[in-house]
């Protein structure tokens, strides 16, 4: 009876222990959020007297290495990376120096966020291993920031860099020499800091270095520059802009498109609309008449000629000439299929209220026959027009006052166009449309501190790197956008210095900055029906932290909005 009884309160006992337990299941814990940390070095971090040629890291747990060839700066520069060793993933690395050190130089190496762990790839922000082949480590510091002389965002991983003024100093040495200082805004600054440098003068450079060499090359590179030397130790804080410099004018050998067309390439972004270069084409001593327009998207002239008084032609020479600049060339041509008349419009069907009507033509139009033009309203009302052809790109502009909620039809009759070939155009028919008043919207800036005029104001998208509307000023503050499309826009405003109503750049070599550029903290939401009046303070500085900040403002109140809707 005791028996059955002991085994009666066992099975009850089991029977209470399972409905107790709890299905689960097994976690790894927190998620690891802790970088490596390095346990030693050798020789040790901020050694002097250094005179080996390898280093050795050793970190707390296994790592990888990511972007090096990006992320890792060594200042001074070398002409031979170090290798590092190994590749794959490690608890340590070698730094296998190539090169000769310079004698009593402080030399950083800066990760940048190269270093990262195995697993949950933490990075070892900004990891810097530092020595010196003299007697001391050289400590004095310089910081400053980067931005861009016309665009609204800077780009990343900007080289800056520090060349040291002494008796062998010249201007040229950004072209051929490695600066004795560099670092690099990496991929999320602009701002830059330098350490470990020692006292002295200095040019100090900024470089967006496309070929990663650490020398300015001016086809490809953006560069910012101060023209006055600076001297460290320094507590200013200093303000880089970067430009692109327009390059001297080049041209290279012509290319035959087609049978009454070359192409002449050229280098550099010349202003060939208000001053083409002289361009003589000849067959032996005939000159050809020509016609020079742009082609379109490229760094090409395109060179229209005439056919040739004597057929059998297979050479010709042609020169270019523009300020000091002078070129001939040579080449043979071939007998190929020539361009003809073609014309498409820009607008089709819809026109906005601040549009020109626009035609594209293939070949470059010289006679115009405005008789042969005609412009009527949905009612057959004749409309009055005026038109403007810009020969360099090909473009014929039509431009009529137009009213709200109104079909146009504008018809091109025979013989209204003629092209440089004296071919005319067949008969050509458009149909336009126009929205109501209500469907745009008026924005009037009211400008406040202009530093000087004239003065370009434009409005851009978003980014800034397309133009919607443009005004000119000599001396009006007072600026007004009317029946603009529904846009957020941005505000740059132009301080046109040589009043050619364009943006120039600068040049280092001749010492001369871009023309200063303003963009307002404050985007526009112009919306349909709306009438907007801003003032804008030109004083107030520029800043992308700002801008940033405003950004998820915005995104915050829109969040809120929706979630209480």
């Amino acid at each position: 009876m005791l028996k059955n009884t002991l085994r009666y309160i066992s099975f009850l006992l089991v029977l209470l222990m399972m409905s107790c337990a709890k299905r689960g299941s097994i976690t790894g814990g927190l998620k690891d959020t802790i970088p490596p940390v390095l346990i030693s070095s050798t020789p040790k971090n901020y050694s002097t007297n250094f005179t080996g040629n390898e280093i050795t890291l050793v970190f707390d747990e296994y790592i990888k290495l990511k972007n090096t060839n990006k992320q890792l700066i060594i200042s001074p520069p070398m002409k031979n990376e170090p290798l590092i060793t190994p590749t794959n993933v490690s608890k340590f690395i070698t730094l296998h120096i190539r090169d000769t050190l310079q004698p009593n130089t402080t030399y950083s190496f800066n990760f940048g966020q190269s270093i990262a762990d195995n697993n949950e790839g933490n990075s070892l922000n900004q990891f810097k291993y530092v020595f010196s082949t003299g007697p001391h480590i050289d400590s004095l510091t310089l910081n400053g920031r980067i931005k861009d002389a016309y665009e609204k965002n800077v780009d990343n991983f900007v080289s800056v860099m520090l060349y040291e003024v002494n008796d062998k100093f010249k201007d040229s040495v950004i072209y051929k020499d490695f600066p004795r200082y560099i670092t690099n805004t990496l991929d999320s600054l602009r701002t830059f800091k330098f350490e470990n440098l020692k006292a002295g003068k200095y040019l100090l450079v900024a470089l967006k270095d496309k070929g990663s060499n650490n020398k300015f090359n001016p086809k490809d590179d953006k560069i910012g520059y101060l023209k006055n030397y600076i001297t460290v130790p320094s507590d200013t804080i200093y303000e880089l802009e970067l430009f692109k410099e327009t390059l001297p004018l080049k041209t290279f050998k012509p290319i035959q498109a087609s049978g009454n067309r070359l192409l002449l390439p050229y280098e550099g972004k010349q202003n060939f609309k208000n001053s083409k270069p002289k361009i003589v084409l000849k067959h032996n001593t005939e000159i050809l008449e020509t016609i020079i327009t742009q082609f379109p998207k490229k760094d090409s002239l395109q060179v229209w000629y005439k056919p040739f008084s004597n057929l059998k032609v297979d050479s010709l020479s042609l020169e270019v000439d523009k300020d000091k600049y002078n070129k001939k060339f040579a080449f043979k041509i071939k007998d190929l299929k020539k361009d003809t008349l073609a014309i498409k419009p820009v607008q089709s069907g819809l026109i906005n209220f601040r549009d020109r009507f626009t035609l594209e033509t293939e070949t470059p139009l010289v006679k115009f026959d405005k008789s042969k033009i005609r412009l009527i309203n949905k009612d057959s009302t004749a409309v009055e027009f005026t038109t403007e052809y810009d020969e360099f790109d090909q473009k014929l502009y039509v431009d009529f006052k137009k009213e709200p909620s109104e079909k146009y039809k504008i018809t091109f009759f025979p013989g209204a166009l003629t092209d440089f070939y004296e071919k005319p155009n067949d008969t050509l028919s458009y149909k336009l449309t126009t929205k109501e008043l209500s469907d745009y919207g008026n924005l009037i800036l009211n400008l406040k501190n202009v530093k000087r005029f004239p003065i370009i104001v434009e409005l851009t998208n978003k980014k800034g790197d397309n133009v919607l509307a443009s005004a000119y000023s000599e001396k009006e503050t007072r600026i007004a956008f009317d029946l603009v499309a529904p846009e957020v826009f941005t505000i740059r405003v132009i301080y046109d210095d040589n009043k050619n109503k364009l943006y120039d750049t600068g040049s280092f070599l001749n010492k001369t900055y871009s023309e200063e550029v303003y963009y307002y903290q404050q985007e526009f939401d112009v919306r349909a029906n709306w009438d907007r009046d801003e003032t804008i303070d030109l004083s107030i500085p520029f800043s992308p932290e700002v801008e940033k900040k405003q950004d998820e403002k915005k995104k915050k109140e829109a969040e809120k909005k929706r979630k209480a809707f």
